[in-house]
């Protein structure tokens, strides 16, 4: 199984946390360095940085990591400028640039800014076609691309990335998105769930891929996980009463969550043997969700949490 490391910079952090947790990562061995892409969370606003800017910036102060949008939204930037993004990041990366998409759904922040948020159908609508423009300017498709919300003409987009921008198709929904994931995308990605939810988003996934002649087994599976892990019982149930009082929560209350969510949580065997059981389930990659401010990240939970995949 690929370990991916996930951060969320929109609860707050800086450039140089990136640079500092990407250069990390690369060191300690992750296949992926994954980053969200929110303008904004809460008030007080946190410091937030651009997600493709500031992966552009990695792109140069790494060398070997792969780079990860997870997801970077429809409704923030129309598909032009999505695809020479991609296609200038990949070329600053050396091919190392990895694109999530998804059709944006956090409320607050298409607020703040005045973005337009469309009914879900319409963004769904819109991320369709996003898709098939993408392709099409990647070069995957010929022929532009005529929608009813966009259009490309018949034209090569240089550079033409092809495969070498591997397209992340990320969400939560049963059917539009996995479906949409066998059409198009490389790697599907969501929050984690549970074997009887995964098993129906993968059997649409793989009836959409067949469908579109595309061979579903070459889509890699992944989930970002927050894991709540100790070395033993009484080091978890520290870390669970920790997490639990930052959420206003009983411990009792905020483990049955964690259970309710599938959340791997336990023992360093338990979580290990849950993460086994993941893969067993088809699950080829982790991103490593940290959800703390970046430079409150604990790198040594991290990198025993990791040592738990190492055989899986």
């Amino acid at each position: 199984m690929e370990l991916g490391f996930m951060v969320e910079p929109q609860i707050g952090g800086s450039y140089a946390d990136l640079v500092r947790l990407a250069t990390w990562a690369e060191a300690n061995g992750f296949a992926s360095f994954a980053r969200a892409d929110h303008y904004f969370s809460s008030r007080p606003a946190p410091h937030v940085t651009d997600a493709l800017t500031s992966l552009a910036g990695l792109a140069r102060e790494t060398t070997s990591i792969k780079l990860t949008v997870l997801v970077t939204p429809i409704t923030f930037r129309h598909p032009a400028v999505i695809a020479k993004t991609a296609a200038t990041l990949s070329e600053m990366a050396d091919g190392r640039f990895e694109l999530g998409v998804g059709t944006g759904w956090m409320e607050l922040e298409h607020e703040v800014f005045g973005l337009d948020l469309p009914p879900l159908g319409e963004r769904f609508d819109r991320f369709e076609e996003s898709l098939g423009y993408l392709w099409s300017a990647f070069g995957r498709s010929h022929g532009g691309f005529h929608g009813e919300h966009f259009v490309l003409a018949d034209v090569d987009v240089l550079p033409t990335v092809g495969t070498s921008v591997p397209l992340v198709i990320g969400g939560s929904g049963m059917r539009r998105t996995p479906a949409l994931a066998g059409r198009y995308a490389d790697e599907y990605n969501m929050f984690v769930t549970g074997q009887e939810v995964l098993g129906k988003r993968l059997a649409v996934m793989r009836e959409a891929a067949r469908t579109a002649q595309r061979d579903p087994d070459r889509i890699k599976v992944s989930m970002a996980v927050a894991p709540v892990v100790g070395d033993d019982r009484a080091d978890y149930h520290a870390r669970r009463d920790e997490r639990a009082a930052a959420r206003k929560m009983a411990p009792p209350d905020y483990e049955a969550m964690l259970a309710e969510r599938h959340i791997p949580h336990g023992t360093a065997d338990e979580v290990a043997s849950q993460f086994a059981e993941m893969a067993s389930w088809g699950v080829q990659r982790i991103y490593l969700q940290q959800l703390d401010p970046l430079d409150a990240i604990d790198l040594d939970g991290v990198a025993r949490t990791a040592a738990l995949l190492a055989g899986v």
